[in-house]
């Protein structure tokens, strides 16, 4: 297995034109992803079938080659299990690769579980056993170690003929277009951008919460989201979740308040202040813009029941396709599509998973039937 380390410009420039001549390439990145909101960038792979190269962004300061590669739409760049890798592009340069295609979702067309590893997949298709012992190391230290490049290359080394194997199969079995049109779901799924007004609703226990305190979860919630986006930290490392919604239910307006409650001694002292002048401006939210009260779908008349005859009908389908249940319709996908019926009245510009693309017909217009 041999590859190449960039870390010049120049080779940059020379490997992306190279990669641009292909109609297919592989690509995998290494980042880390600790304390910050955003994933840190540590490597990334490339491999065209001729040339397989160590990318180093950490060394260079020029990144538009690499970057119009990621734009140009006529090759099909290919990745496994890309959720995070889709985020570390976006983030570092405002783009996701077009069109891309997730080996993962091609084996879950072939009746694969969708959370089916990459060794696992190697080693059924290539017959390769793959040490993944290198997968959690610090992708962002140098000089990266012998061992860590040998990983990093043999992720993209490995997925061509991966890919190859994939391919064939999937083509055969007539779910390639399918496949594409998944892949092009989670991208979009994963580069919606923040939306910091709403992010009191994922915050875990707002059901619980009259509307005169989700007023006050409402704007704590939305400076914790941009106070984690400004200084690239987790939301959880600039102040618990558990905490933000205690503040809110008991409306407490001093650090020393905070303090009684139990919470984090440096997170009170670095934003008390600013937390109990929000829930102070908060409390005088006029009635009529209280947010409405959180409403669980589990507590919807009749939600258990029709959740089981949904169940139902994706195993029917599951049966009649091949397909992983949990890959035609995960639990989510299913409370989805119950809410785009209770809550958004069948909106069409908000359709769920189940009611668009390659669902629709195996699987989505049998279950809209069973839901009223």
């Amino acid at each position: 297995m041999n590859y190449q380390i960039i870390t010049q410009l120049k080779d940059l420039e020379q490997v992306c034109l190279q990669a641009r001549e292909a109609d297919v390439v592989m690509l995998d990145t290494e980042f880390v992803r600790t304390r910050t909101y955003y994933p840190q960038l540590g490597l990334i792979q490339l491999f065209d079938g001729e040339t397989l190269s160590l990318i180093d962004p950490v060394a260079l300061d020029e990144m538009t080659p690499f970057v119009d590669l990621l734009k140009d739409t006529s090759v099909l760049k290919v990745l496994h299990a890309c959720g995070e890798d889709l985020e570390v592009f976006q983030n570092a340069f405002g783009c996701t690769p077009t069109p891309m295609v997730d080996t993962q979702i091609m084996a879950a067309f072939l009746g694969h579980g969708l959370s089916t590893g990459f060794a696992a997949l190697v080693s059924e298709f290539v017959g390769v056993d793959l040490d993944k012992s290198e997968s959690r190391t610090d992708w962002l230290a140098r000089p990266l170690s012998q061992k860590q490049l040998d990983y990093a290359a043999a992720d993209v080394h490995y997925l061509l003929p991966m890919y190859n194997k994939l391919l064939d199969k999937v083509t055969e079995s007539g779910w390639w277009d399918a496949a594409k049109q998944e892949s092009a779901l989670q991208v979009a799924k994963r580069i919606r951008p923040s939306e910091p007004e709403k992010a009191y609703l994922d915050i875990k226990g707002a059901w619980q919460l009259k509307p005169n305190q989700l007023a006050i979860l409402k704007p704590l919630a939305t400076w914790r989201l941009k106070e984690a986006i400004k200084r690239d930290l987790a939301l959880n490392f600039v102040f618990k979740e558990q905490d933000l919604w205690a503040v809110a239910r008991f409306a407490l307006k001093s650090p020393k308040d905070m303090e009684k409650e139990g919470f984090d001694i440096r997170s009170v002292r670095r934003h008390g202040a600013k937390l109990s002048s929000i829930v102070k401006l908060a409390e005088h939210t006029p009635k009529e813009e209280y947010p409405a009260v959180v409403e669980r779908l589990m507590d919807f008349p009749g939600y258990k029941q029709i959740f089981k005859v949904l169940k139902d009908e994706v195993k029917l389908a599951s049966e009649k396709s091949g397909l992983a249940t949990e890959f035609l319709a995960s639990k989510k996908q299913l409370n989805q599509i119950l809410s785009w019926v209770w809550k958004h009245k069948r909106n069409p510009e908000k359709l769920p998973d189940v009611m668009q693309g390659w669902r629709l017909e195996l699987l989505g217009v049998h279950l809209d039937k069973k839901i009223k």
